[in-house]
């Protein structure tokens, strides 16, 4: 058995498993994931395999392209095949419209080569990837894409620092207590702009010990300001107490008035 899904929606997925007294791992016979259609981090795919017990691969697709199906991660899970026979895939920089040498990441720009009605040529996705130059273990020719990193216009800027959402993904999904939801919020008061983390923790570890909860905010705030040079203030919140949505997940609130 296999299964297709958004990697947030794993994450609330496996809540309903555990509410219901039930666990993937024992009660399912799913054989291996496949994960595409939102930004995630290489941490939240490690997060999702243990939690479901078997391999999750990365796939890339969009409606414009006929949904998922423009390329797969193989067992080797180093690199999305791209179905060259069917698309003609360019990276460009994003401002420039420029091409970017292999290996560097820039906005994917896709062809259709094969369709007939609807011909998309030159398509700007606005997603953040890389063609990876060396081969594949597996010896399969086809050019090959890193992960979705971001997308072009994800990217928000705060007390002059360009961020990306997945910065802040990498770090909380490294934590062990922090659960698979979070949401940054940007608002501004008399002093100027600031961001504001919040993470749902999980449910055996979120308790009303002010020490515990003290020094993790700090963690936090502090890898996230070594990482994108902001310091955030940090939220801990109770499982399953941010607001859901029934697409791809929301992560960022832009709350500021321009």
């Amino acid at each position: 058995t296999s299964l297709h899904a958004i990697p947030s929606y794993l994450g609330r997925l496996h809540n309903v498993f555990t509410e219901l007294g039930l666990d993937p791992i024992r009660d399912t016979r799913l054989k291996r994931l496949f994960i595409g259609a939102e930004p995630h981090s290489e941490e939240t795919r490690q997060r999702i395999q243990e939690l479901y017990g078997c391999k999750a691969y990365n796939s890339f697709g969009m409606t414009e392209m006929n949904g998922p199906g423009v390329a797969f991660e193989c067992e080797y899970q180093n690199g999305m095949h791209l179905w060259e026979d069917c698309y003609l895939i360019e990276i460009v920089d994003p401002e420039t419209l420029e091409p970017v040498p292999d290996g560097e990441i820039g906005e994917m720009v896709l062809t259709t080569l094969d369709r007939e009605a609807m011909p998309i040529i030159r398509y700007r996705t606005r997603d953040l990837t890389r063609i990876l130059p060396d081969t594949c273990p597996c010896g399969r020719s086809a050019c090959r894409i890193d992960r979705i990193t971001g997308r072009s216009d994800d990217m928000f800027i705060i007390k002059g620092c360009n961020v990306f959402p997945i910065q802040i993904e990498r770090i909380l999904m490294r934590i062990n207590e922090i659960g698979s939801d979070y949401l940054i919020v940007l608002d501004s008061n008399e002093d100027g702009d600031f961001m504001m983390v919040k993470a749902e923790m999980k449910s055996e570890f979120f308790s009303d010990e002010f020490k515990k909860l003290e020094d993790l905010r700090k963690r936090i705030a502090s890898e996230v300001r070594d990482e994108v040079q902001v310091t955030p203030i940090v939220q801990l919140v109770a499982p399953d107490s941010l607001p859901k949505t029934e697409g791809k997940a929301v992560r960022v609130k832009d709350l500021r008035k321009n």
